[in-house]
């Protein structure tokens, strides 16, 4: 007997064909954009020579989910960091997630 789920679990649904030039000008037009907009395109950049040699476009809907993520939560940052609280003992983002590729 096999320890497998009796369900596959649905994958999440693929962005819209155009989410990358809107995340793109959502990027462009935020407070952040002096410094996010060039990782933007060296991300999506990379997500496109992936594509190309897996012949996926999943490295290119991941650009686009964690982009996403990234500017859904950029309102609380920006809060938490004006609020003026100490984060002298917070955990580096790698320490949790790993580096990037």
């Amino acid at each position: 007997m096999s320890a497998q789920p009796e369900y596959a679990p649905t994958p999440p649904p693929p962005p819209a064909p155009t989410a990358a030039a809107e995340l793109l000008a959502r990027v462009r037009s935020s407070r952040h954009a002096e410094q996010w907009a060039p990782a933007f395109e060296r991300d999506w950049a990379q997500a496109l020579e992936d594509s190309r040699h897996s012949y996926s476009l999943t490295p290119l809907h991941d650009v686009v989910r964690s982009w996403e993520a990234r500017l859904a939560v950029a309102p609380a940052v920006d809060s938490f960091m004006a609020s003026g609280m100490d984060d002298s003992d917070g955990v580096a983002l790698e320490d949790i997630l790993g580096a990037r590729p």
